[in-house]
């Protein structure tokens, strides 16, 4: 039996950074796919702390806030850095990710056709400050806070691959951000992952929009 169940919609959303920290340290894994009609019912929704998903299973923990299920697992499974200080950056970090991630789904599910071009032209702006922070830990050649990998990394790296696909070429003038997103890709299992068809055939977002 699997330690970790996790209950989501049938996209990848914000549950797929935590699938690929999963996935990346050898973690298995159950999903509970929750449909449109089953959410529409309302007794799942009820029953959910905020009324929302995802819901996370740790043996009888149970988690609510995607940021709150990486932190839980970044504690418990060594990717919150070394120390405090690296810590105290790894959550500036995804603090980071989170405001971009806010934007990003503002855009996808409310202002997607009036609003791609001026986000997109904004974009740059918003991810240089991941670049500059690639840059101040050894040159940009590890991850993005000390020399092992951390939750962030999972986060930022989901979040640049959705902006990839968002606006093709929006790394091209981040010389950095493109090579750690390459190198982190080609991770082994993590590699396999994003090769895989539970990831491939999972919609980026639940409204089809990407």
């Amino acid at each position: 039996m699997p330690p970790y169940t996790i209950v989501y919609f049938p996209a990848q959303g914000r549950c797929e950074a935590t699938r690929m920290l999963l996935a990346d340290q050898d973690q298995s894994w159950k999903e509970e796919v929750v449909t449109k009609e089953t959410w529409m019912q309302g007794s799942l929704k009820a029953s959910c702390l905020y009324g929302q998903l995802p819901k996370f299973q740790d043996g009888d923990l149970t988690l609510y806030q995607s940021n709150a299920i990486l932190r839980h697992l970044g504690r418990s499974l060594g990717l919150y850095g070394k120390n405090q200080q690296e810590a105290a950056m790894v959550d500036v970090v995804n603090d980071g990710v989170e405001d971009l991630r806010c934007k990003y789904g503002t855009l996808i599910y409310t202002n997607y056709e009036a609003g791609k071009q001026d986000y997109v032209k904004e974009l740059p702006g918003r991810l240089k400050p991941f670049e500059t922070l690639l840059s101040q830990n050894q040159g940009g050649q590890a991850f993005i806070v000390g020399n092992q990998i951390s939750f962030a990394d999972y986060n930022l790296l989901d979040l640049l691959l959705n902006h990839q696909v968002l606006a093709p070429g929006c790394l091209d003038s981040f010389p950095l951000l493109s090579a750690y997103v390459a190198r982190l890709s080609a991770r082994p299992k993590l590699k396999a992952f994003l090769a895989s068809p539970e990831h491939v055939n999972r919609p980026i977002n639940g409204n089809g929009k990407q």
